[in-house]
């Protein structure tokens, strides 16, 4: 009998007819050209359906593979269904690493590049622009290698693909020089941050806050190139067990949410980190949560928050979690939010036993207001007329769907109202 699968957060929830987790390649393409309907789960981050199926669900994570590291030791080959921790660690034992990363690290390669997974910083893009090739398994098991030169077509589509094209099975990244960095975080006015932004972010490799809705100031976090140094005492950059408290609180009793904020605020909060690049980017993420996040033009990212912030004043919202502020480079991916030029990336959470349909909704409007496009993965409102309006290449998507995947084999239900 098999069992049913759910997302991290639990609110995405399928039966699929099979789940497999494959231990060759002939058995995957064997199971991939006779089922009907396929998806590909890594960690299951996404909080919109992108793995729902009632067909068959892949999990990469016990495919046999190794890590190969071209001659100029520039790029390197991984398979995909690895995690970003098993992979920054493989990278780190070779002297190399990943020239970006976001704050949490249990997602799979193929899962973090095909949805346009990022960190932040002004110069650095999402994990996608640093792919130059996929061995990608097509529907009916054959399985082929993309790259800008090799079905070029293909391989644009693909680098960001939400699992449309095949399921893939190896990637080839660019990496660089093996990097320690020095984290630091302190509490700052929002109304500073509002202001020096954008210059704290020429100063910094990599600068975000976070601010809670009914706070005046802000948790502000850097990341810096350090030199060499041992690995860091803590696997987190806050530590969450007051914060645990304050969320099962605010879900029995939500308007206490005002003040518990300010109470956590005041605080001091002064901490510093130093280790091996792949240690500090992430951080310990153990209070489940359900999140929506928009890419906004970076001109307009801090009036997008203020009034995002100021409607949930108004309306006495109980938004437990800070909203996150991070920036983003721009890209040239035909479906990437990014690939109009820089964001501003604006998170919002909500702890996972509250509500948040309504006011994810009503934030959705101000951040398209403001020009801003949703990231894939995480909830949005979106129909295909929102895609075609905001992705002039979404129909060459599609047609590129459409001939690689004749009988829609990797649609589900969700993707099938943008893509079909």
């Amino acid at each position: 009998m098999v069992s049913g699968w759910s997302n991290w957060s639990g609110s995405v929830q399928t039966a699929p007819q099979r789940i497999l987790r494959p231990r060759s390649e002939a058995e995957l393409a064997a199971a991939v050209a006779a089922a009907g309907k396929v998806r590909a789960t890594g960690a299951g981050h996404s909080f919109m359906p992108l793995c729902a199926t009632d067909g068959l669900l892949v999990n990469l994570e016990d495919m046999p593979g190794t890590l190969t590291i071209a001659p100029d030791r520039k790029t390197i080959t991984a398979p995909a269904g690895w995690s970003l921790k098993r992979l920054t660690a493989a990278l780190w034992d070779k002297g190399l690493a990943l020239a970006n990363q976001g704050d949490v690290n249990p997602q799979s390669l193929a899962g973090s590049t095909s949805t346009g997974t990022h960190g932040t910083g002004r110069g650095l893009g999402s994990l996608a622009t640093f792919v130059r090739s996929f061995r990608l398994m097509r529907a009916d098991g054959s399985v082929i290698r993309v790259s800008a030169t090799e079905e070029p077509e293909l391989f644009q589509a693909q680098r960001l693909s939400l699992g449309l094209f095949g399921i893939s099975l190896e990637i080839e990244i660019e990496v660089i020089p093996a990097y320690h960095l020095v984290e630091r975080v302190e509490k700052r006015p929002l109304a500073e941050l509002a202001e020096r932004f954008s210059e704290l972010c020429d100063q910094h490799r990599h600068a975000e806050f976070w601010v809670f809705p009914y706070a005046d100031h802000a948790i502000f976090k850097t990341l810096d190139i350090t030199d060499p140094c041992d690995p860091p005492g803590t696997t987190t950059d806050i530590e969450e067990t007051a914060f645990r408290w304050v969320c099962n609180v605010c879900t029995a009793l939500p308007a206490l949410t005002p003040s518990l904020q300010r109470l956590i605020m005041r605080q001091s909060l002064n901490t510093t980190r130093r280790g091996p690049a792949h240690l500090i980017f992430p951080s310990d993420r153990t209070v489940r949560f359900e999140e929506m996040e928009y890419e906004v033009p970076e001109a307009s990212g801090m009036a997008a928050l203020q009034e995002a912030i100021a409607w949930i004043r108004r309306k006495r919202q109980p938004v437990t979690f800070p909203f996150e502020y991070r920036l983003v480079a721009g890209d040239d991916i035909w479906m990437s939010p990014m690939n109009a030029g820089p964001c501003t990336s604006i998170s919002m959470h909500q702890y996972h036993k509250m509500r948040w349909q309504e006011p994810f909704a009503d934030a959705e409007a101000i951040f398209r207001a403001h020009g801003g496009r949703p990231h894939w993965a995480k909830r949005h409102g979106l129909n295909r007329a929102d895609v075609d309006l905001l992705y002039p290449r979404a129909e060459r998507y599609r047609a590129v769907r459409r001939l690689h995947d004749p009988s829609s084999k990797f649609l589900n239900p969700h993707l099938s109202e943008l893509f079909a």
